[in-house]
């Protein structure tokens, strides 16, 4: 009987896939194992000071969520949000408002936006401390300004309602410029025929930018939401340097709250525990998020 080997689509799919096994193992190795690893620890009561420990059941899950965990998972919770609506607002609103300016302007100006766009290049580490000084209550030059001006001096990072206002100072700054580089892309790629065809029916500014460009832009919108909602939730070094969390745990966000538990009380059991919560809720937002589009993003040019 002849042999007639694999079949050569079979080959031509076993080479493909022989060319993400590299991929595959490192997604193996830096994602699932540490969730895996995750999910094993929130069984537990392990801490740094102790080498051993034991399994203990859904004991940290109580405590999270049932127990005196409950009041920190919620301030976390709403902490994390409030910021997190703040950031999107800065980059989106602000975003679009810096691209619909630029984007009728000549190129001359394009040296205005790449100033605009170069605060998204440097460290936010580098920008906190610099930000410290400008937002310092006694020799800030914010609170030089204000009181040139006959205003009061503001303690930006010690109180509650100026602290959350001071971290978004210094996310504004550093991401207004990348949703406006990202808007300015998406304007330059919608046909100019629209338009043209909109003039010709005496349609104003205001309609062209209602009827054609925000739904145009609306895969923009979606692409820009998730993913600075995602880096907003996820924000830490600005806090960690600016405020620690405080004052009163008014910027005490999510993740700082999971660095606390590890880093500073030494719980990884707990740190697991709401690593694992704020990563499901990641994903349900995200997925919510995705689901909600397939029915009011225009994904049409």
């Amino acid at each position: 009987m002849k042999n007639r080997g694999i079949h050569p689509r079979t080959l031509d799919k076993l080479q493909d896939f022989s060319c993400t096994i590299p991929a595959l193992i490192l997604i193996i190795v830096f994602t699932y194992y540490p969730i895996a690893k995750l999910i094993q620890i929130s069984f537990t009561n392990w801490n740094l000071l102790n080498d051993k420990y034991e399994y203990v059941g859904f004991k940290n899950w109580k405590w999270l969520f049932t127990g005196s965990g409950t009041r920190y998972l919620l301030n976390s919770l709403r902490v994390t949000f409030v910021f997190s609506i703040g950031s999107l607002f800065i980059t989106i609103v602000g975003g679009l408002l810096l691209a619909l300016t630029f984007n009728n302007m000549g190129r001359g100006f394009s040296a205005m936006r790449a100033v605009v766009f170069m605060p998204k290049y440097v460290a936010m580490s580098s920008a906190a401390v610099v930000f410290l000084w400008i937002l310092d209550t006694d020799y800030g030059i914010l609170n030089y300004f204000l009181s040139e001006i006959g205003l009061h001096r503001v303690n930006w990072l010690g109180e509650r309602g100026s602290a959350m206002i001071s971290v978004l100072m210094l996310t504004g700054w550093r991401d207004i410029g990348y949703g406006m580089i990202v808007y300015l892309a998406a304007m330059r790629s919608i046909p100019n025929d629209y338009y043209e065809a909109a003039a010709l029916d005496g349609a104003t500014y205001w309609q062209c930018l209602f009827r054609i460009t925000l739904p145009m832009l609306s895969p923009t919108t979606l692409f820009l939401f998730v993913t600075q909602f995602i880096a907003s939730m996820k924000v830490f070094q600005s806090i960690d340097i600016m405020t620690a969390g405080g004052p009163f745990r008014s910027t005490e966000v999510f993740v700082y709250k999971i660095y606390q538990y590890a880093m500073e009380d030494f719980r990884m059991d707990r740190a697991s525990v709401m690593a694992l919560a704020f990563f499901v809720l990641l994903l349900i937002i995200t997925a919510s998020t995705l689901k909600f589009s397939d029915r009011r993003v225009n994904y049409d040019m």
